[in-house]
């Protein structure tokens, strides 16, 4: 008697955990905006969701119509139809087909292609907007084998200097102000890449590559390395994080500060920078 009283207790005990596990598991999870992308937080990023979107949306619509093509086909032919074997190497064949294929470049491809190019010449590519704003943060980022260092130009505005302030994988930045990036390589190529803002960029050994970009929101937002860069290439990560405008500039005056006086003319390491030139 006691052995099955125990048991009931056990199996309701049992039970109780299984339906605890079993609510926990199928939780909603709050998804952020987009099609399993993370919140988008920069004045630019919104180019990039609405291009892919709109191709999801395309191919959606193509692939409705290909299932309800194939719909038709097995329900109209049945098990008595004949097959006609066709090459479609006849003049309808070749005109139906070619016009279809016009249609989907020119609507899908067409739009998608010239959209493209207007963002790039108005948005991504236009470093002329960050290099002649005065509140511009200019930041030189070197990445190596395994991590990301970030170089400030200190109070002087010039980099390679006694005050400039060095990071390691802590990227800081204010909100509502263009950030013009610098990337270059001590070793192998990596990719700086900023999902909540839509942006990478491949840091290449022997060159100097560029980015911008304006956050829109305050917070601390994940960097990753898009680029496979060797066998600890999941270790490069860091922190990107958006302060307001006041505290940034708090930050960079003691940074600045803390950077002279820490200055050591034979730590040759730590002289990776270079002069900056609008490329």
């Amino acid at each position: 008697m006691n052995f099955t009283w125990r048991f009931l207790r056990l199996s309701r005990v049992a039970a109780l955990v299984c339906a605890m596990v079993s609510v926990l598991s199928w939780a909603e999870v709050k998804p952020e905006a987009g099609i399993g992308l993370p919140r988008d937080v920069s004045v630019d990023g919104g180019r990039i969701d609405w291009l892919m979107n709109v191709t999801h949306v395309f191919n959606i619509i193509l692939f409705a119509i290909m299932c309800v093509w194939i719909g038709i086909a097995c329900v109209k032919h049945g098990r008595n139809h004949t097959a006609e074997y066709d090459l479609g190497s006849s003049k309808r064949s070749v005109t139906i087909a070619a016009a279809i294929s016009a249609l989907i470049f020119f609507v899908v491809d067409g739009n998608l292609f010239v959209t493209t190019i207007i963002d790039l010449n108005n948005a991504f590519w236009n470093f002329e907007k960050p290099a002649k704003d005065p509140k511009t943060v200019r930041i030189q980022i070197n990445a190596h084998q395994w991590a990301w260092d970030a170089r400030y130009a200190g109070a002087d505005g010039k980099f390679n200097t006694e005050d400039d302030i060095l990071t390691w994988n802590d990227v800081k930045v204010p909100v509502n102000t263009p950030v013009y990036l610098q990337l270059a390589s001590t070793d192998v190529i990596h990719s700086f890449y900023l999902p909540n803002f839509r942006q990478k960029m491949d840091a290449v050994p022997g060159q100097v590559n560029r980015m911008w970009f304006q956050a829109k929101e305050t917070g601390e937002f994940e960097i990753g390395c898009a680029q496979h860069c060797g066998t600890h290439h999941y270790k490069m990560k860091g922190l990107l994080t958006v302060l307001p405008e006041d505290q940034f500039k708090t930050w960079v005056g003691e940074a600045s500060v803390n950077a002279s006086r820490a200055f050591d003319p034979d730590d040759k390491a730590a002289h990776w920078g270079w002069e900056w030139k609008e490329l």
